[in-house]
C-alpha cells in the first residue's frame, strides 16, 4: 500500500517538528512548512494526500491557504486552531476544510482524526481523493431537478454537473438514500465524519450550508431540535 503523504503547515517550530516526528513514527510521509506561501508551493509540487493547516500562519493564513487548495483540489483538509470557540473554526470550515482539531492536541487524537478522514475519503494515496465506502444501491436518485448518481458519484442540477468535495458528496448520499427522513447531527457526525464519539456539530451545520449553496437552499430542510432532512 502506498504511503500517505501529509502536508503540515505550522509556524511554531517546536509544534511543527514534534508533530512531524509523531506522524512519521505512525508511517506517514510528512512535508512540513512554516508559512502558508511555502505550504501552497509544496502542495502544488507534491500533491499530498491530506493537508493539516494551522489557522494562524504567516505569509498566507491557513484559511486563505485552504481556499487556494480547494480551488484546485478535493484533497482532504484538516484545520488546526488554538481556540475551539473561535470564529476561525467556522471560517476554516466555510473555506472548504473537512474537519478541525483544537490545539494543543494529543498526537494519538490527531492521528485518529487523520485516519478517519482518509477512511471516509476511501483514499489510498495520490492527489485528488475519491469517495469510498458503501453507498446506496448504485442507482440514479432524482429529487426534482437534482439527480444523484450513487454509483458514478456524480450530481447534476438542472442537467448541469455540480462539483462537490468528497465530504459534501458523502453528506448528500446520507440524505438522498433516506429522503424525507430527519437525520440528527450526531448521526451525520458518525456516518459522514466517522466520529465514534461526540463531535462539534458546527462541522455538520457548516457543511450543510455549503451543500445547500450548491444544490439549492430549499432542498435540505432544517427540523429545529432534531436535525436535517432532504425534501423528497
Amino acid at each position: 500500500m502506498a504511503e500517505t503523504h501529509v502536508l503540515f503547515v505550522e509556524d511554531d517550530d517546536v509544534i511543527r517538528e514534534a508533530t512531524q516526528i509523531a506522524l512519521e513514527r505512525q508511517g506517514f510521509v510528512v512535508t512540513a512548512m512554516p508559512d502558508g506561501l511555502q505550504g501552497l508551493e509544496a502542495f502544488r509540487a507534491d500533491r499530498p494526500d491530506i493537508a493539516l493547516l494551522d489557522v494562524m500562519v504567516p505569509g498566507l493564513d491557513g484559511v486563505s491557504l485552504c481556499r487556494r487548495i480547494r480551488d484546485e483540489s478535493t484533497v482532504p483538509v484538516i484545520m488546526l486552531s488554538a481556540r475551539a470557540d473561535s470564529i476561525d473554526v467556522v471560517l476554516g470550515l466555510e473555506a472548504g476544510a473537512d474537519d478541525y482539531v483544537t490545539k494543543p492536541f494529543d498526537g494519538a487524537v490527531l492521528v485518529a482524526r487523520i485516519r478517519a478522514v482518509l477512511r471516509r475519503f476511501g483514499h489510498a494515496g495520490g492527489g485528488d481523493a475519491a469517495v469510498g465506502g458503501e453507498v446506496g444501491q448504485g442507482a440514479l436518485l432524482a429529487f426534482g431537478d437534482l439527480v444523484v448518481d450513487t454509483e458514478g458519484m456524480e450530481v447534476r442540477k438542472g442537467g448541469l454537473p455540480v462539483a462537490l468535495t468528497p465530504t459534501e458528496m458523502r453528506l448528500l448520499l446520507e440524505f438522498s438514500t433516506a429522503p424525507g427522513t430527519v437525520l440528527s447531527r450526531d448521526r451525520l457526525l458518525e456516518r459522514v465524519w466517522d466520529y465514534g464519539w461526540g463531535g462539534d456539530t458546527r462541522v455538520v451545520d457548516v457543511h450543510v450550508q455549503r451543500l445547500r449553496g450548491k444544490i439549492g437552499q430549499d432542498r435540505i430542510e432544517t427540523v429545529r431540535g432534531f436535525g436535517y432532512k432532504l425534501k423528497a
